[in-house]
């Protein structure tokens, strides 16, 4: 059988660093408790690493997640993890995938695939044991290479040489391969933002212009999940300085405007940047003073508390007092608002500036350690001393009281106090 595979898929027992660390990869995690139980199920059975972990290997790239693929069916799947006690869960068995859970790991392994039907957004798909046929409907010639638990090759479209030479090459017909899915447009502009040495293949990008507006038929989960894995700092900076992928992207993504604050970093704010979470860096894209940001909100699925972020952030600035960074103003945002929102505040103003303020960066690092303070007067104090009863004017001096406090940077004398009782 080995034999047989071994002419499809150029078997190549791969002595170099490659070969090391898909080994180290197997021994380090618990993936050999997986290849052992998918392996012995029977004569015939067989799981390979694919995908993004050889991609990423290939490129010295971090391993942060871990597909598999086997000529196992999804169900035979479920049976070899339950006789060696390997915890799973069905994440997407219409399609094939099954996850499994060993620790702190989840590895995905889904079944040897075809394409029967596609609309640009879902396909049917018949389950296979033809590795190449699961080869032939990946989406990106360095996707489509698999590997055993050794580190031998199995690469049928020569990936590895197109990831070692910077080609994002589609599998096939380009135009083809975007209809059965839209996504690709952008998952193209991933990764030639991540791995290309070369320029566009110009009718690649015309392919991928002409087919646009399939990108409306994808559902807004999808569209933000991809989003997501390009907001990275490293392809912001390439994005913004490649025409051509900016012009599809904005296609796409419309409301990230100020995506070209990217194209000229100092190492300051890069290092700033590279701390920031995804939410911190599409605030930066699309808060500009208008209702843009409350649109892209509107259009896609972002938590509440997100949402809560990135609007705190844009009533700030859409503020006539947004000019002032004096520490006092901005204890005041501390104070109601918290630590992250100041900071994100800050943040933006560096980040958005032609040049660096060196008290911006001291009022970043003052609220990173600084607690929030406690009003010194409670309403027992009040009803004890001042002899104000519970109820609505309690409530209200202890507004007027907290809203001095917090006016006076924190401070109020006794005879404040006294002022606020009486008046």
């Amino acid at each position: 059988m080995k034999n047989l595979l071994d002419k499809i898929f150029l078997r190549s027992n791969n002595l170099d660093y490659v070969s090391k660390d898909i080994k180290d990869l197997t021994k380090k995690t618990p993936s050999n408790r997986i290849f052992e139980a998918i392996n012995s199920y029977s004569t015939e059975s067989e799981i390979r690493y694919v995908g993004g972990c050889i991609r990423k290997i290939i490129n010295k790239e971090n391993v942060d997640d871990i597909d598999l693929a086997t000529n196992l069916e999804p169900k035979q799947v479920c049976q070899a993890l339950e006789k060696n006690n390997i915890n799973y869960y069905e994440s997407g068995i219409e399609h094939g995938t099954i996850t499994a859970l060993e620790g702190k790991h989840k590895f995905e392994i889904t079944t040897l695939r075809k394409d029967i039907s596609t609309d640009g957004r879902h396909a049917k798909v018949e389950f296979s044991k033809d590795w190449k046929e699961d080869a032939s409907r990946r989406d990106f010639t360095i996707n489509s290479i698999y590997s055993d638990k050794d580190g031998n090759l199995f690469d049928p479209f020569n990936g590895k040489k197109d990831l070692e030479n910077g080609f994002v090459n589609f599998i096939g017909d380009a135009d083809k391969r975007i209809k059965e899915d839209y996504l690709r447009i952008l998952r193209y502009l991933r990764f030639f933002l991540n791995y290309s040495k070369q320029s566009h293949n110009l009718e690649t990008i015309k392919k991928l212009k002409i087919n646009i507006g399939g990108v409306s038929k994808l559902s807004k989960d999808r569209l933000l999940d991809e989003l997501k894995k390009t907001l990275k700092i490293d392809i912001l900076e390439k994005l913004s300085k490649d025409k051509l992928s900016l012009d599809l992207f904005l296609m796409i993504f419309p409301e990230l405007k100020n995506i070209k604050i990217f194209s000229k970093l100092n190492n300051i704010k890069k290092k700033i940047l590279k701390e920031k979470d995804f939410i911190f860096l599409l605030s930066l894209m699309i808060i500009d003073e208008t209702d843009n940001a409350e649109y892209f909100l509107y259009r896609f699925n972002i938590s509440k508390k997100d949402q809560k972020r990135i609007k705190l952030i844009d009533d700030f600035y859409k503020k006539k007092n947004s000019k002032t960074f004096t520490e006092k103003n901005m204890n005041k945002v501390f104070y109601y608002y918290g630590k992250e929102t100041t900071i994100d505040i800050l943040c933006h103003k560096i980040i958005k500036s032609n040049k660096i303020d060196n008290n911006l960066l001291e009022l970043c690092k003052l609220y990173q350690s600084k607690i929030t303070p406690v009003v010194p007067v409670s309403a027992d104090v009040l009803i004890k001393k001042y002899q104000i009863p519970e109820g609505r004017k309690l409530g209200e001096k202890l507004r007027a009281i907290e809203e001095e406090w917090v006016e006076n940077n924190f401070q109020i004398s006794e005879q404040q106090i006294n002022n606020i009782i009486n008046n």
